[in-house]
């Protein structure tokens, strides 16, 4: 067990690094100078190559490389009387401990993402700020999706080729089908265009707004359309997952014994189906929460929402790499602890599951 928890570990140590890898390779790879479009093509070149300093940018790609890993890594490397070294007395270090040994500095760091070409803040504040509510958007509409996906997916098995199944079968594959991004648009024309003197809801807007005071207001009510946008999908895979699942569980012999024991429906669906399809359906369901992550941000981008989603495209369109790159790691992150999540769950779940060795 500990022997394949480590190399499930390992595995996503790599998988994370290999994404590092790509994503730098992605954006070194285009011929254009990121100074100059920063700061504009009349910029004189004098002030282009202080910022190409500034931002090690006038490095050979492979160097640069190497000290972003030495950057974003939690422990690091640091030659004495060399640049990199007067990071650690610096405040974009957050260092915890370090060791000098001979020839250069050891430390023990919290990880550093860069700077915005834009503004010169730290990545990880700038990420901090619209993290809260990227992440409360995805864990709504990932709760949403499970709880409304398993009983359509019950209700839908326990009346198996009658035209409630039917109904849902369509609705399923209509979900599946359906980008979140268009079914933002399409709540949007419903529920703001149409019903939007019942609805009260607006066409855009941020879950985390400022008040005339400057402190942060939850406005819970912008929060409705991205979860129902979010949470079609969702909804529709683990639907048919819970569907599959059950009419699989209710044709096995421990089911019909316990009806021929002359238990309730309710008591064998219950006590004695259910549970055996909850294991694949919670492990779908931390996926899926990972995912939805990632899907935020186009939908945050249709409805204007002030969140990680937006900052990503708004750093994109200003070629701002560094944001883009740790906004990236971020939801990368997520997927790896995820999965790794996921194996634990199920393991613990189901019993029978036989590690391998």
């Amino acid at each position: 067990m500990l022997k394949y928890f480590g190399n499930k570990i390992i595995y996503s140590f790599l998988v994370l690094n290999g994404i590092i890898a790509i994503l730098f390779l992605l954006f070194n790879i285009i011929p254009v100078n990121s100074a100059r479009m920063t700061m504009g093509q009349r910029t004189d070149a004098l002030s282009v190559a202080q910022m190409e300093k500034e931002f090690r940018l006038d490095l050979p790609s492979w160097k640069r490389y190497l000290l972003y890993l030495n950057d974003i890594s939690p422990i690091s490397y640091h030659r004495k009387n060399s640049a990199s070294h007067l990071f650690l007395d610096d405040k974009m270090y957050e260092v915890y401990q370090k060791v000098d040994v001979s020839c250069c500095v050891i430390a023990l760091k919290k990880p550093f993402l860069g700077t915005s070409y834009q503004n010169g803040k730290p990545v990880i504040e700038l990420i901090k700020s619209k993290l809260l509510s990227t992440l409360i958007m995805a864990i709504c509409a990932t709760i949403f999706g499970a709880i409304i996906g398993v009983l359509l997916g019950v209700w839908s098995a326990l009346k198996k080729n009658t035209w409630i199944d039917n109904s849902i079968l369509v609705i399923i594959n209509l979900g599946i089908s359906q980008p979140s991004y268009f079914s933002a648009m399409i709540l949007l024309l419903v529920l703001v265009n149409m019903l939007g003197a019942y609805t009260h809801l607006n066409f855009t807007g941020s879950l985390i707004e400022l008040d005339d005071y400057g402190d942060k207001i939850f406005v819970w009510k912008n929060l409705i359309i991205p979860v129902l946008a979010l949470g079609v999908r969702p909804i529709s895979i683990i639907s048919q997952l819970t569907r599959s699942t059950m009419l699989d569980v209710m044709g096995q012999d421990y089911i019909r014994t316990a009806k021929a024991k002359g238990l309730s429906q309710t008591v064998v669906i219950f006590k004695h189906t259910l549970r055996n399809v909850l294991t694949p359906v919670a492990t779908s369901v931390t996926g899926w929460f990972a995912s939805l992550l990632a899907g935020a941000m186009f939908v945050e981008e249709v409805l204007h929402c002030n969140g990680l989603g937006s900052l990503t495209v708004n750093a994109l369109r200003s070629f701002d790499i560094p944001v883009v790159m740790g906004c990236v790691l971020y939801i990368a992150l997520v997927f790896v602890l995820i999965n790794i999540l996921t194996d634990f769950l199920y393991a613990y779940l189901d019993p029978r599951v036989k590690v391998a060795k």
